[in-house]
């Protein structure tokens, strides 16, 4: 009898022991397995948040214009770097007067030993005066940067981009610089159309790649953005063509709704003000530093014909 009762109490131990063996096992398997699922999960997830469900294209745009904040006008000074690698030095600089009446109003002048020269936007149009004289290149893609801070009207900024290509209808979330933004106008990674890069954030502009062929890409960077009496805008800009950075643009000053002469954007008193460039002649300031980067600007304007 003692026997049996030691053979039964050493049979316990026994089944225990394998018992608790076999729990053990299992709980490490388990806790493996879903440590396992949850880095799959995590892969899994950081490959569709990419893909998934964006606020559409319109509704951004909105956003965008309201995150730059409030102001009837603006009155920025700027100074222009332009690489022209055919000049001594390489790099010509320009002090830029910029003025903002939004939603769509805008003018900006250049005065300087090499170029005298006045860009005006307006509901009548647009017009280039260089020195002296109404340039036949009025449309100038270099100067399209500031359709995203002027055109504060979602409507007018939309017909702006749709003329540029851009599909406003297109949406997307994507990466760039290590930092997550909205992609207006294309899928992303897809950058072979134009489009908007908006600071997921702060909804405020960080990239536009204006583009309509691969071989003829001018991309356009918004950096440093500031805040000046409830009114933000980009102190640094920079512009690459094809991949190499030819213009920086470095804010100096702004003033926000400062007044303005009406006349000043009148396109028409300047038309009767100037005489209209000869097109056998060549203008004189592109040619002294301002030729729009070694003639790129010419060869991108065909784009948009």
């Amino acid at each position: 009898m003692r026997y049996c009762r030691g053979v039964l109490q050493r049979s316990r131990v026994k089944i225990s022991k394998k018992a608790v063996a076999v729990y053990v096992g299992m709980h490490y398997f388990l806790k493996k397995s879903w440590a396992v699922f949850f880095c799959f999960a995590i892969l899994a997830f950081g490959h569709t948040a990419l893909n998934a469900y964006v606020l559409p294209g319109p509704y951004l745009l909105d956003q965008m214009t309201q995150h730059l904040g409030s102001g009837d006008r603006l009155l920025v000074t700027q100074k222009l770097l332009v690489y022209d690698n055919d000049s001594e030095t390489g790099l010509a600089e320009f002090n830029e007067t910029l003025k903002f009446v939004f939603p769509g109003t805008f003018r900006s002048d250049i005065d300087s030993k090499k170029i005298q020269r006045i860009h005006v936007l307006s509901k009548d149009g647009v017009i280039t005066v260089v020195d002296g004289k109404i340039s036949d290149e009025s449309d100038n893609p270099y100067d399209r940067y500031t359709d995203l801070l002027l055109f504060r009207s979602n409507n007018s900024l939309q017909k702006q981009l749709l003329d540029l290509g851009v599909n406003v209808q297109i949406s997307s979330l994507g990466r760039f610089q290590d930092k997550m933004a909205y992609v207006v106008g294309a899928q992303y990674p897809n950058e072979d159309t134009p489009q908007v890069w908006l600071d997921k954030n702060t909804f405020r502009p960080i990239r536009w790649i204006m583009t309509r062929r691969p071989t003829q890409r001018l991309e356009v960077l918004y950096r440093n953005w500031q805040e000046s009496n409830h009114a933000w805008y980009p102190m640094h800009i920079e512009f690459f063509f094809n991949g190499s950075l030819v213009r920086e643009i470095y804010a100096q000053d702004i003033k926000v709704n400062p007044s303005f002469p009406a006349d000043i954007f009148d396109i028409q008193q300047l038309k009767s003000q100037y005489p209209q460039q000869a097109l056998s002649e060549p203008e004189k300031g592109a040619k002294e530093g301002m030729d729009e980067v070694q003639k790129t600007i010419e060869e991108f304007k065909k784009i948009y014909k």
